[in-house]
């Protein structure tokens, strides 16, 4: 997990354990919640077959698919963006990757993401604001930051971890619709239970998966604006990059922020963010100080400003 063989970004033992151990909690709470569904609604073991498998497939298969069309990303050939693929090129010859695919969202938030299960179905999308704020080398950074997600294969730990979440909180709305319990043969107690049992369960597997999730966004940003500076040998161009688009993000409107929120823990910076004390606790990123702080310390070890 630590990075594709052959790729020059720099490995982070810290980041593939780390991956290792929220997959490990990801999957106990998934096998709990199973458990559980299975113990209490056992006349409704078909459909809850059903639709943890199916659920599972789609999240895996689709999801990368699905949170591209989310966040607005088309893909574009060179002819239409010349310039994002030269630079989409320098970042994979300098770190001896294939390419993805490219993509724009048209946006004004200036942001970046990548999504992908693994290197081949990876894509690397940038906003029309971004494109319009960023000099080239800030561009750079900020393509081999989110390229550095798909050679670490966070990006695709992320999207596995966010399904116990996702199927967590459709299982509490059929449970509470009834769904489930009308399928049950137990009689009316039963049905009772499995409606105060399954939200119940439901909603602290979700919480966990949330906060293991959280824990693990943190790093991993860091993580690849390590591997980014590292690669391009260029840390000052990233903080540059950071800064920008972190005081661009007060001129934007709230409610186009606010609709970009959902997919924060996808993104270079996140879309929306509060500068109390417990949402930075559950924030999908590290602070900016946090960042630009560790971006410093590597230009040191550089030997650059």
């Amino acid at each position: 997990m630590a990075g594709r063989r052959g790729s020059r970004f720099a490995g982070d033992r810290g980041l593939t354990a780390r991956m290792v151990m929220t997959m490990f909690f990801i999957g106990l709470l998934y096998v709990v919640l199973v458990g559980v569904l299975l113990a209490v609604a056992r006349g409704s073991w078909p459909l809850i077959v059903l639709l943890v498998g199916g659920l599972f497939v789609a999240q895996f298969w689709f999801s990368d698919s699905i949170a591209a069309y989310g966040m607005g990303a088309r893909q574009v050939t060179r002819e239409q963006a010349p310039e994002l693929h030269g630079a989409v090129d320098r970042i994979c010859a300098l770190a001896d990757m294939e390419k993805p695919k490219v993509a724009i969202a048209d946006s004004d938030v200036p942001n970046a993401f990548a999504t992908g299960r693994s290197e081949k179905t990876s894509m690397v999308c940038v906003t029309t604001g971004l494109l319009r704020r960023l000099e080239p080398e800030e561009l750079d950074g900020v393509l081999a930051h989110e390229m550095s997600h798909v050679a670490h294969k966070d990006v695709a730990v992320m999207t596995i971890a966010s399904f116990l979440g996702v199927l967590a909180g459709v299982i509490t709305r059929v449970a509470l619709w009834g769904g489930l319990a009308r399928g049950g043969r137990g009689g009316n107690n039963q049905a009772g239970l499995l409606v105060m049992l399954i939200p119940l369960v439901s909603a602290v597997v979700y919480a966990v998966g949330f906060l293991l999730t959280r824990l693990l966004s943190r790093y991993r940003e860091l993580s690849a604006d390590r591997g980014a500076a590292l690669l391009t040998g260029r840390p000052a161009a990233l903080a540059s990059a950071l800064t920008k688009i972190t005081g661009q993000m007060g001129r934007i409107p709230t409610r186009d922020l606010r609709e970009a929120e959902p997919y924060n823990a996808f993104y270079f910076v996140p879309a929306f963010s509060s500068g109390t004390s417990m949402a930075r606790l559950f924030s999908s990123h590290p602070t900016l100080e946090q960042r630009l702080e560790q971006l410093r310390k590597i230009g040191r070890e550089l030997g650059r400003p």
